[in-house]
């Protein structure tokens, strides 16, 4: 039944969502799609990952994208996933049958334009976007899911990363914590350390630097002082003061603890001087009367 096409390499096998293997014909001079099943084996060819836009994505990280997903409602009714980003392959050439979604982690330098293609031919995507700069794409179209997880990539990249897709109709733009959540865990989080903190009788090395740093001097005479390693209550948790400190006379605890609130007043004030805050316009004013109007508007405007 297929000798000739056979003999001319004109079969392929492609695996659907479900597992089951199927046998189509290649079509034209298309390059060969390239599935979420053929994906892992392909990449493996590739030793050199190192530029942002091969961000080769992990085995666990595109599992919870597939599983929220699927708990979405979002894949269940299509046939085949497409992975058609990789090296030397042009995404615009790949054949995307009906009944095909994308899936998969795009060249962020060339985001907008892939978003633009896929919303013009209104080809069922859910793409990796870099997270600050996911608003940019401009397409009136899509959803925004913004989720900001670090995701630390098969090429050693670390990069907070959220998502665009069109799957969602008429929402612009949610958050989704638990997809958050879920991407998160995949990272090695530190032990959390716990944060000492000391009755103001005892003068650190810290506290001199912090108030220091705010331009704050302090000083402490020798018989208002003396030196000590650990206090009695450090006992219990076999802990001690780092570097050594001073206790310090009551009245002199008084002075460091006014020291200390006006060093937190000066950082609170250096913070608001290095703040700009924006205001809005009469012509932004204006259009927001308008969407409140349910006026037409454009999504893009600046």
């Amino acid at each position: 039944m297929f000798d000739d096409r056979e003999k001319n390499n004109n079969l392929i096998k492609t695996t659907d969502l479900f597992g089951e293997t199927k046998i189509v014909y290649k079509q034209g001079k298309r390059k060969k799609t390239n599935t979420l099943f053929e994906y892992d084996d392909f990449i493996d060819k590739f030793e050199d990952k190192k530029t942002t836009d091969e961000c080769y994505t992990p085995k666990k990280v595109y599992e919870i994208i597939l599983n929220y997903l699927k708990s979405k409602g979002k894949i269940n009714g299509y046939e085949e996933i497409i992975r058609p980003f990789f090296p030397n392959n042009d995404y615009k050439e790949v054949e995307y049958k009906k009944g095909s979604i994308v899936i998969d982690n795009p060249p962020f330098s060339i985001f907008s334009e892939i978003v633009r293609f896929y919303t013009k031919r209104e080809i069922p995507f859910f793409l990796f976007a870099p997270h600050m700069t996911v608003f940019g794409h401009k397409v009136k179209q899509v959803n925004v899911i913004v989720v900001g997880a670090n995701i630390i990539y098969e090429n050693g990249a670390k990069v907070p990363t959220s998502f665009v897709s069109n799957l969602f109709g008429n929402i612009r733009v949610f958050s989704d914590f638990k997809l958050y959540k879920d991407l998160e865990s995949l990272n090695k989080k530190p032990a959390s350390l716990p944060k000492y903190e000391y009755p103001n009788e005892i003068l650190t090395v810290s506290d001199l630097t912090y108030m220091l740093q705010k331009g704050i001097e302090f000083e402490v005479k020798k018989q208002e002082s003396v030196y000590v390693s650990k206090i009695d209550d450090q006992k219990k948790y076999g802990k001690g003061i780092f570097g050594s400190g001073l206790l310090i006379a009551k009245d002199k605890a008084k002075e460091k603890a006014k020291a200390k609130e006006k060093a937190k007043a000066k950082e609170k004030a250096k913070a608001k001087e290095n703040r700009i805050v924006f205001k809005l316009s009469k012509r932004e004013n204006e259009l927001l009367d308008k969407m409140e109007q349910g006026e037409e508007k454009k999504y893009y405007y600046g």
